[in-house]
């Protein structure tokens, strides 16, 4: 476990890169053109780490020091294998239940899911390495310090966790509105994985192709979906509530 560290300053970053400091994510200002600056562009896309291109004002809210147009947050917990979560999980005798994050954007959504994953005996979470939310103050605050309990993957995108996760023998259920199933309608008794797509775009349509099993949850009122993390949470305790029964 490490305490979460925002660096600025292009020197620097690359230097916490190539020692090997696990980054979440790369703030990079917009319209920067310099030649070193171009230099860590590169290494971040070598190393396949999480960047995105914003206005100067976000970064001087990021850090008061001279930042050169780049700041960075180490994150606060180390990331797991994928191969070497799975297989754990399966020779411990449990019968797995994974949780894939399809770009979730949102810290406090993040967070909160956590919180739900670890109550609800999530084996692990597995995010995509770009795109999504970054782990900072207000994840560990919102998931209650639940972050540092339960085990947390990257993947190149999310499409590589479904093919691991099937492969594997674990069942992939995607919690969408375009499903023709209700979650009541689905067994979660066996292995299984299920997809949460991000808030605005909902699961990329490449990876609902790939699922096994689609499902939504009744919507009575007039608006027409949930927020994510609450819908996560009648997933996962739907799931609860099978395996308690057996």
């Amino acid at each position: 476990m490490k305490n979460e560290t925002t660096i600025f300053g292009i020197r620097a970053i690359m230097e916490a890169v190539n020692s090997g400091e696990t980054i979440d994510k790369v703030f990079l200002q917009k319209g920067v053109r310099s030649e070193l600056f171009q230099e860590l562009e590169h290494l971040l896309r070598q190393e396949g780490i999480n960047s995105s291109y914003v206005p100067i004002e976000k970064l001087n809210r990021l850090t008061r020091g001279n930042h050169q147009g780049a700041v960075a947050q180490i994150s606060p917990i180390e990331f797991h294998n994928i191969d070497d979560l799975v297989m754990q999980v399966i020779e411990s005798g449990k019968t797995p239940l994974f949780l894939l994050l399809d770009q979730l954007s949102d810290v406090r959504n993040f967070g909160a899911i956590v919180r739900t994953a670890e109550c609800t005996g999530v084996n692990g979470i597995i995010i995509q390495k770009k795109g999504g939310a970054p782990i900072n103050g207000d994840t560990i605050k919102t998931s209650a310090g639940a972050i540092f309990k339960i085990p947390i993957c990257k993947v190149d995108h999310i499409k590589d966790a479904v093919f691991h996760m099937q492969s594997s023998g674990i069942k992939v259920i995607a919690a969408t509105e375009k499903a023709d199933d209700y979650l009541y309608d689905v067994s979660f008794k066996e292995p299984c994985a299920i997809i949460m797509g991000s808030e605005g775009k909902g699961i990329n349509p490449s990876v609902l192709k790939a699922v096994d099993t689609k499902a939504k949850l009744p919507i009575l009122g007039d608006i027409e979906s949930l927020n994510v993390s609450v819908a996560c949470g009648a997933f996962l305790y739907e799931v609860v509530k099978q395996r308690i029964k057996g």
